[in-house]
């Protein structure tokens, strides 16, 4: 990811919390967890430290993005509601996992919303714990998966 894409970024995850989690997550729920007015500050200090991939369409458009960490653990994965079951989380998945195995990582973390459950699971991710994630106040069901790399 290039800084010149961190409004884009803030911005389709925003899209995508309010459009693909609707039916996982109320109103308030989904304003706490993405607030419809990102603020960039907050976004390039929780990106910074992490490995940020971004997929874009031939028109340039960005159809999807991967934050993770060197330690293994996938911070996001977030995809535009337009390109949602067209493959791009699995290509920036598959992107990331082989970048981390390569650097020796042996085991593959992170938070899955309701919505990314089914999806991590079919990468072989499993449920090691459920999770109550507070956000402004409001809390948000999520799911501790993990998963070994061969």
């Amino acid at each position: 990811m290039r800084e010149a894409e961190l409004s884009a970024v803030a911005r389709l995850f925003t899209d995508a919390v309010h459009a693909l989690a609707a039916g996982h997550y109320d109103v308030a729920q989904r304003h706490a967890w993405a607030p419809r007015s990102p603020d960039l500050a907050q976004w390039r200090e929780r990106l910074r430290g992490r490995t940020v991939l971004v997929a874009v369409a031939e028109s340039r458009d960005l159809r999807g993005f991967i934050a993770y960490q060197d330690d293994g653990h996938i911070d996001m994965l977030f995809v535009a509601p337009a390109a949602a079951r067209s493959g791009v989380a699995t290509r920036l998945c598959a992107c990331a996992e082989a970048a981390l195995a390569d650097a020796g990582v042996s085991v593959l973390r992170t938070e899955a919303s309701l919505v990314a459950r089914p999806f991590f699971a079919q990468r072989g991710f499993a449920v090691v714990a459920e999770e109550h994630a507070v956000r402004g106040g409001v809390t948000l069901r999520r799911f501790a998966m993990r998963k070994a790399l061969a």
